[in-house]
C-alpha cells in the first residue's frame, strides 16, 4: 500500500521510486503483485503515465492515514535511543550544503565514530515528517506540519563579474539601469525572491541570458566571462576569478534556518548535532554575513 500510495502521489513508477528511495522495476514488481494478490486493478496504464482508478482514489484517504500513524511510530522508535549513536541524514541546498555544512558534518563524525552522517544536497524539500531526512538547513521558513525551526545563520549575497567581463563592458552604470549588461540569475523560488528583487531593483535594464536552480552554475557563467551574479559573499570574496562590485543598494542577506521533526529533536544524537552545528555557524557568523 505504501508504494501504491507513492505512485498516485507521483503519476509515475519511475518517480515514485526516487521518492521511496528504490528502482522503478522494483516498484512495478511490487505493484503488479499487490494488485493481482488482491484482485484489484488501482491504476489505469497509458503513455502519459498511471491514473488511480476509482477504487484507488477512494483508498487513498485511509492510506494516507495508516501511512502518518506509521511514521509517527517509525519516528517515535528512532527517538528512544539514550546513547550517542546512529543515523543522522542531513539535507540542505547546494552550495550550501557543499561549503558550510558538510565541513561541520565532518568535524561532528570525527568525535563521534558511532553516529554514521548523510548529506543530501537537493533543491527539493524533504519532507522530514516522512523522514525523507532528519535535519534540513535552508532559506526560508518550513512549512511542514511538526517541525521545529531555527533560525542558525545569514548569509549576506552581492554583484560580481571576472575581470574579463568588466574589461570588456565596463562596470555597471546604475543610474542607466545597467543598459547593455548580462545576468545570470536563480529561478525565481519564494525563499531566493530577495534575490530577484534586489537584482531586477539595481538592474533592471541589464538582459538575463541564463536561469538556473543551482549557485555553482551561476558562478561558473560569471568565471567564464559571460555575465553579472549574485552569489553569496563567503563563497566568492576571496576569488581571484572574480570581483565583487559596489552596487548603490546592498546586497540581500538571506536567513538560513534549521529543522527538525519535533518528535526527533530530543534524540540525543539529534540534539547533540544540533548543539554542535550551531556553535560551529555561529563561529562563521562574521564570515557568513560580512559588514
Amino acid at each position: 500500500m505504501r508504494i501504491a500510495l507513492a505512485v498516485a502521489r507521483h503519476g509515475s513508477l519511475s518517480a515514485a521510486a526516487r521518492a521511496l528511495g528504490t528502482t522503478q522495476p522494483t516498484v512495478s514488481r511490487r505493484l503488479d503483485a499487490f494488485e493481482r494478490r488482491t484482485g484489484a486493478k488501482l491504476f489505469e496504464r497509458s503513455k502519459n503515465g498511471l491514473t488511480p482508478t476509482p477504487l484507488c482514489t477512494a483508498l487513498i484517504e485511509g492510506m494516507n492515514r495508516m501511512e502518518e500513524g506509521a511514521l509517527t511510530v517509525e519516528r517515535r522508535l528512532a527517538a528512544r535511543d539514550t546513547a550517542l549513536q546512529g543515523s543522522i541524514t542531513v539535507t540542505s541546498l547546494d552550495w550550501l550544503g557543499d561549503h558550510v555544512i558538510a565541513p561541520i558534518m565532518a568535524r561532528f563524525g570525527g568525535r563521534h565514530p558511532r553516529v554514521s552522517l548523510a548529506l543530501i544536497n537537493d533543491g527539493r524539500r524533504y519532507n522530514l515528517s516522512r523522514r525523507e531526512a532528519d535535519i534540513a538547513f535552508r532559506p526560508g521558513v518550513f512549512d511542514q506540519d511538526d517541525v521545529v525551526e531555527r533560525k542558525v545563520a545569514e548569509v549576506a549575497y552581492g554583484l560580481y563579474a571576472s575581470p574579463a567581463y568588466l574589461e570588456r563592458h565596463g562596470l555597471p552604470d546604475f543610474d542607466s539601469g545597467c543598459a547593455g549588461h548580462t545576468l545570470v540569475v536563480l529561478h525565481e523560488t519564494p525563499p531566493r525572491a530577495p534575490l530577484t528583487d534586489w537584482m531586477r531593483d539595481i538592474a533592471p535594464g541589464a538582459r538575463a541570458i541564463l536561469r538556473t536552480n543551482s549557485i555553482w552554475s551561476q558562478l561558473a557563467a560569471a568565471e567564464a566571462g559571460e555575465a553579472l551574479a549574485a552569489l553569496p559573499r563567503v563563497l566568492v570574496d576571496k576569488r581571484l576569478t572574480l570581483r565583487r562590485v559596489e552596487t548603490p543598494r546592498p546586497g540581500p542577506v538571506l536567513t538560513v534556518r534549521m529543522g527538525v521533526h519535533a518528535d526527533m529533536r530530543k534524540t540525543p544524537r539529534m540534539r547533540a548535532f544540533m548543539d554542535f552545528a550551531v556553535r560551529e555557524l555561529e563561529l562563521r557568523a562574521a564570515e557568513l554575513n560580512p559588514r
